[in-house]
């Protein structure tokens, strides 16, 4: 059953190339757990860095972030630290 939460970007520069990167590299590292971004009505894998990049998240906005697979109450607390030290996010 995938978990999930949502938080705003306090980002200046939204979900911007470098961050997005570690992005990226996190999600992979998680193994066989899934971890999707959605804004609006798009959600793309985290570990995907361009379609991630192509979301346009800028400062302000509210995306979900979901984990699926795995163990997911590890990789849902170290998606809401990643999110919170590197987006400045609220979560």
């Amino acid at each position: 059953m995938a978990m999930e939460f949502k938080c705003v970007i306090q980002d200046e520069l939204g979900i911007h190339a470098r961050p997005a990167g570690m992005l990226a590299k996190e999600a992979k590292a998680l193994g066989d757990t899934v971890v999707s971004v959605t804004k609006g009505d798009k959600t793309v894998k985290a570990s995907q860095l361009m379609k991630l990049m192509g979301l346009g998240v800028k400062k302000g906005d509210e995306v979900t972030v979901t984990v699926e697979g795995g163990d997911e109450a590890a990789a849902l607390d170290a998606m809401k630290a990643f999110f919170k030290n590197n987006f400045a996010a609220e979560v």
